[in-house]
């Protein structure tokens, strides 16, 4: 490149984290138009097509674009979100929302989930416009709100109203990922699959009553613990789908780890002995997983609570179906299904792309020309993002970014809605060459 992209691209990314986009779930926060708004000044000055979308006050997204010349050429959308999940900053070392540059990394809330391939992206589309570059195909990018939260005021509702705005041929989103060092040169994760989500409610009832008395009460609290005890050691039995055999024999693991991966007798004893993030990834991926995670009840401390309600994060795999779930649930609770209430609150079942396509093969030469002796291997996130709209009205979606090698996956794995995240400037300064020059190659 002419120009080094590592110094607007950094600036960008401070200022994302700065404005606070915190999603908490509520359609009240998010407030994700301070980054849209941040955007539009970066991107109206090369003159780009801009539109910005606001379903709900505050809950903006920003749609740019370079209009290709050949209508039969592909459409290629760069898609990023703007929001960022909760931090607490009594457990980091630095304000998560500070945006410090120290020892050249960015240290903040959404430093790699995922505002730096979000600021990426729009510096590349935006020297791509200074340039007057006018592909044969379609260049976008999209900036939505509200991807940590489902999606309901960002891509979902995007998809649902503006289909023919965003939609394209080929999508390209989170999540990136540090390079796997191998002796034959570094294997570079492109995600072309997720889980699923199924979150649930579960509403325990009990009988009100004086606390000081508690002896064969029906006491809410009790039954709801242990719900909750139930909920957290249910182990369905591991599955061995498709988008993980992929992963692993694309990997380069050694031989007698990658048999115990790809066996379901195995994998569950081998989770025990990998490393943290290894053994959660491998864990995630090969089983349908249960969180308990939030829980409400009680009305003042010397009442009995005659009810309580906690929240389930269900993480599905490939081809379950709400069905299934609903009847893992009820293995899970035993006995207590019956006394207790189970409400879906999502359903959305995993999805996924082939790898076998024009774009799969471009990203494969411009990694390798980047990351020289890099292979592309195809693999699956356990999380939710928002390819799964994408994929659902007909696009392929990939998640990718060209991260360096300053952090190890287990540092990576472990910042992800965690404490102390921050990316070096060297994986910007990647991520924004390989989407230049990825929409040059692949778009003409």
């Amino acid at each position: 490149m002419a120009d080094d992209p590592t110094g607007e691209v950094t600036d960008l990314l401070q200022g994302l984290i700065r404005n606070r986009c915190v999603n908490d779930g509520s359609d009240a926060s998010g407030h994700e138009r301070r980054n849209a708004d941040l955007l539009v000044d970066l991107l109206e000055g090369p003159g780009l097509d801009l539109v910005t979308y606001e379903p709900a006050p505050g809950r903006a997204s920003v749609l740019a674009r370079i209009e290709g010349s050949d209508p039969a050429a592909p459409s290629l959308l760069l898609l990023g979100h703007t929001d960022v999940v909760p931090a607490n900053p009594d457990r980091w070392q630095r304000d998560p929302f500070g945006a410090e540059l120290v020892d050249g990394e960015v240290w903040g809330r959404g430093a790699v989930d995922m505002l730096n391939l979000t600021a990426s992206m729009a510096v590349a589309v935006c020297h791509l416009a200074r340039r007057g570059w006018r592909p044969k195909g379609t260049l976008s990018l999209l900036a939505v709100a509200d991807e940590e939260a489902l999606g309901a005021h960002g891509a979902g509702w995007l998809t649902a109203h503006e289909r023919d705005a965003v939609g394209a041929d080929y999508v390209i989103t989170e999540p990136g990922s540090v390079p796997i060092p191998r002796a034959d040169g570094a294997r570079l994760p492109v995600t072309i699959a997720e889980k699923g989500s199924y979150w649930c409610r579960i509403v325990v009832g009990g009988t009100s009553g004086h606390a000081s008395q508690p002896h064969r009460s029906d006491n809410a609290v009790v039954t709801a613990a242990e719900v909750v005890r139930r909920i957290a050691r249910y182990r369905p039995e591991a599955r061995i789908h498709q988008a993980w055999e992929r992963w692993v024999r694309g990997a380069g693991f050694e031989e007698d780890l990658a048999t115990g991966l790809l066996d379901p007798a195995a994998i569950d004893g081998l989770c025990e002995t990998l490393p943290v993030a290894q053994a959660r990834l491998a864990h995630a991926c090969t089983h349908t997983t249960f969180a308990p995670t939030m829980i409400d009840g009680g009305v003042k401390t010397n009442v009995i609570p005659d009810r309580v309600t906690m929240e389930v994060d269900i993480r599905t795999l490939p081809g379950d179906c709400a069905g299934e779930v609903s009847a893992m649930v009820d293995d899970a609770l035993g006995d207590l299904a019956g006394r207790v209430t189970v409400e879906a609150i999502a359903d959305d079942p995993s999805t996924s792309s082939p790898a076998d396509t024009p774009l799969w093969d471009e990203l494969a030469r411009v990694s390798q020309r980047l990351v020289p002796g890099s292979k592309v291997v195809p693999s699956m996130t356990v999380g939710a993002t928002d390819a799964r709209f994408f994929r659902r009205i007909g696009a392929t979606a990939y998640g990718f970014g060209l991260l360096g090698d300053r952090v190890t996956f287990e540092q990576y794995a472990a910042m992800f809605h965690g404490d102390d995240e921050r990316v070096d400037q060297t994986s910007l300064r990647l991520s924004t060459e390989c989407w230049i020059e990825l929409a040059e190659r692949f778009l003409g």
